[in-house]
C-alpha cells in the first residue's frame, strides 16, 4: 500500500510540474521597476502591458504596484513577459471601502461583490486619468530577451 501511495504522489507531482511548465507560447522574461507620480512612489495600483505590432496576438501582462515597485506576469506568479513592444497603462484608485465594510459587519462573512463593485465604480483616480488608457498614456515598453528594469515617471 505504501508503494502505491508513493507512486500516486509521484505521478501527481509530475502532473503539477508539467501543468505549471511552458504553455507552448514561448519564453517569458522578468520585467520589474518603479512607478512614480510627481517624483513620489505610487503606493498602489496596476501596470498593464498590451502587445503591439506583430506581437499583438501575444498575451499581455499585468503587475501590481506596491510602495512604488511592480513586477509583471502573464499567467501568474510573476512569470514575466514575452519579448516585444508594448503600450502601457497605469491605474491607481482611491477606493472607499467603508460602505462595503459596514455591510460586511452587519451581515457577517466577506464583502459582497456588488458593494465592492460600487466602491470601485465611485473611486477617484490618484493619477491623471490619461494613464488609464494605452492610447492616451504615452507610455511604452520594449521587453528584451533578458531581465528588464523599466521605470515609469508619471506627471500631470
Amino acid at each position: 500500500m505504501a508503494m502505491t501511495a508513493a507512486t500516486l504522489a509521484s505521478a501527481f507531482g509530475l502532473l503539477l510540474v508539467i501543468g505549471c511548465g511552458d504553455d507552448g507560447l514561448g519564453k517569458r522574461y522578468p520585467v520589474y521597476g518603479t512607478v512614480t507620480y510627481k517624483d513620489q512612489p505610487l503606493a498602489t495600483g496596476t501596470v498593464t502591458f498590451y502587445a503591439t505590432g506583430k506581437d499583438a496576438e501575444t498575451r499581455g501582462a499585468t503587475g501590481a504596484i506596491k510602495d512604488g515597485s511592480y513586477s509583471m506576469s502573464t499567467i501568474g506568479g510573476e512569470d514575466g513577459v514575452f519579448p516585444g513592444d508594448y503600450q502601457v497603462s497605469v491605474s491607481s484608485l482611491n477606493v472607499d471601502m467603508s460602505q462595503a465594510k459596514a455591510n460586511q459587519e452587519k451581515t457577517g462573512g466577506s464583502f459582497r461583490q456588488d458593494d465592492v463593485a460600487k466602491a470601485y465604480k465611485a473611486a477617484d483616480s490618484v493619477i491623471p486619468k490619461k494613464y488609464n488608457s494605452t492610447e492616451k498614456s504615452g507610455l511604452t515598453a520594449k521587453v528584451e530577451a533578458r531581465s528588464n528594469k523599466i521605470d515609469f515617471k508619471l506627471t500631470d
